[in-house]
């Protein structure tokens, strides 16, 4: 194993840890498209640890925190801890700021397109809803790049006004019927989407997410320029861990008086899992960076480098034709164990299908971007 942390650091050009943290997160996200995690949600295995991995990989119902609700940060934070990286080598080859804007302004059209189409499949006809991740980082992305020449202190004020003013405009909205901040569908948020969207989210989401968990892709990019800087390894960790620390304990401390909620991005729920994805990132450079534990790493890099391809993929009905050519197998072969056991052999055959698909795109090159 590679012990010098500093030339670890990139393999082929790449950041070795932030292609581990996002090629994990990566994973993931398609085991969700397997329908594993709502197997594992079933009745029969409630207070089993099955029971509660499967309560864990469920976003919460609103006031709370399970683990799932710390992926959808994790994306839009990795997505800015690779910003330096990429933006940097574009500026390092003689890129001006107005060629890497356009490059940037580009890339955030087609994210909000992606975002905005993801939604007309299912139905089979247009419709114009923003919730998911793609269409909120588009906006994140484009804010943090705007921002991130700033110094780190303009950009950490900027990100906690951001977390003020969405505190304001949710507790002090006038409109009747969406003046009540922490009640689902009667907030600010739900008013912001019936003024774009022609229905509210049936889970509760808003659109206006957007705007405070910029924090997470800005405090991302922060992240990635202490990464890229010349600090001795075990003062990037540290760097990383105390904010990190800080915010975890600080996000919980704040629930009393502004809960964490997920599903409307309140700013402790923001400020929490920003700790949760600096230790993350800790953990993730300190695992392969210091210690140098690549070569298994290399499972969950695989899918990594082709996200945005995977995320379209399972959203778009692959996972789901994958489901349908690996079930008259899984079932008959593991009928044995019953339904349930069935089931879920099947789902993580799809997952390993996923899987392979990225790892036949490896193996050819074939990294497919925006």
């Amino acid at each position: 194993m590679d012990k010098n942390p500093e030339q670890s650091l990139v393999i082929e050009g790449r950041v070795a840890s932030l292609d581990f943290f996002r090629g994990i997160t990566m994973f993931l996200l398609i085991g969700e498209s397997t329908g594993l995690y709502e197997l594992l949600r079933n009745p029969s295995l409630h207070g089993t640890i099955l029971g509660f991995v499967g309560l864990q990989l469920d976003h919460h119902p609103w006031n709370g925190l399970h683990f799932w609700d710390l992926v959808q940060p994790f994306f839009m934070f990795i997505v800015g801890v690779a910003m330096p990286f990429s933006i940097g080598k574009r500026w390092a080859r003689g890129d001006t700021w107005r060629q890497t804007f356009r490059h940037v302004l580009k890339r955030s059209g087609l994210l909000l397109f992606f975002g905005w189409a993801l939604y007309c499949i299912g139905p089979g006809h247009i419709t114009f809803e923003l919730w998911n991740v793609l269409a909120q980082l588009s906006f994140t992305y484009l804010v943090a790049f705007l921002m991130m020449r700033k110094s780190p202190r303009v950009q950490i004020g900027f990100t906690f006004l951001l977390l003020i003013i969405t505190e304001v405009l949710y507790r002090t909205w006038p409109v009747a019927g969406f003046n009540q901040p922490f009640v689902p569908d009667h907030n600010f948020g739900s008013w912001v989407d019936l003024a774009i969207m022609p229905h509210l989210s049936a889970g509760h989401w808003v659109a206006f997410n957007a705007v405070p968990t910029t924090a997470h892709t800005m405090w991302g990019v922060l992240a990635g320029q202490v990464l890229q800087s010349n600090r001795g390894a075990w003062n990037k960790i540290k760097v990383l861990v105390i904010p990190g620390i800080i915010g975890v304990i600080v996000g919980f401390s704040l629930n009393p008086v502004d809960p964490i909620i997920k599903r409307i991005c309140t700013a402790s729920f923001v400020i929490v899992s920003g700790g949760f994805c600096l230790l993350a990132l800790a953990l993730s450079y300190w695992l392969i960076d210091v210690k140098g534990w690549k070569t298994w790493a290399i499972f969950f890099n695989i899918v990594g480098m082709n996200p945005i391809f995977i995320y379209l993929f399972t959203n778009t009905y692959g996972a789901e034709w994958f489901h349908k050519i690996a079930q008259p197998f899984t079932m008959a072969a593991f009928a044995w164990g019953g339904q349930l056991t069935a089931e879920i052999m099947t789902s993580l055959v799809v997952w390993l299908m996923l899987w392979y698909l990225c790892y036949w795109l490896y193996k050819r090159r074939i990294f497919i971007k925006i």
